[in-house]
């Protein structure tokens, strides 16, 4: 049976690096608080379940030589380009087997979660985790008899994000796991600090 492999995508913590227009309302140290937190709780969830190899594909390449990533998961460079070129470059270069990425600023991310999508893959040839603003914050790909090609014209971040990447699956099989929310906008933020923190 082939293995599964989960990837979060990654920036290494930097203030002024991340969560760039939330900084613009809560302030540049309060986003980076924010978002090492929600990275730091997700990369300890998701890479503790044995059911899938967890990968961290982190963003500018060099970050891939510093102490801050744990050392119980596997960290490479997303390389250049746009999202979509990122993210199919990491589709090709994975070893065989079921490949799931999802974003580092999902709060509400759960195991149960994954299991669904790679569940989903059993059955389908991509899913996706659709977000409210028409982007998603998980694709999967079950990756054979070939790696779809996912990305081609995707209009990023905005809402037609989903619906651009569902165009280029003519033909496929797509599933859907439930829709999250990622944490860019001031109102995601007061959410979050009232109860959805980890």
């Amino acid at each position: 049976m082939l293995r599964k492999h989960l990837v979060i995508m990654a920036k290494l913590p930097q203030a002024g690096r991340v969560k760039t227009r939330l900084a613009r309302e809560i302030g540049t140290a309060e986003a980076l608080r924010v978002y090492r937190r929600i990275l730091d709780a997700t990369i300890a969830q998701l890479a503790a379940d044995e059911r899938w190899r967890t990968w961290i594909a982190v963003s500018p390449d060099t970050a891939v030589s510093t102490n801050f990533w744990p050392a119980y998961v596997t960290v490479f460079g997303q390389g250049g380009g746009n999202l979509g070129a990122r993210m199919q470059r990491v589709f090709d270069a994975l070893p065989p087997g079921p490949a799931v990425i999802i974003g580092s600023d999902i709060p509400g991310i759960t195991r149960a979660d994954i299991a669904a999508a790679f569940g989903k893959l059993g059955g389908h040839d991509a899913v996706f985790g659709p977000a409210p603003d028409g982007g998603y914050w998980l694709v999967g790909a079950r990756r054979r008899p070939r790696v779809p090609r996912f990305f081609g014209n995707v209009r990023w971040s905005g809402a037609q994000a989903l619906g651009d990447t569902l165009g280029n699956l003519h033909g496929l099989q797509v599933a859907t796991v439930r829709e999250i929310a990622d944490l860019d906008e001031i109102g995601d933020y007061l959410r979050w600090r009232k109860g959805f923190k980890d």
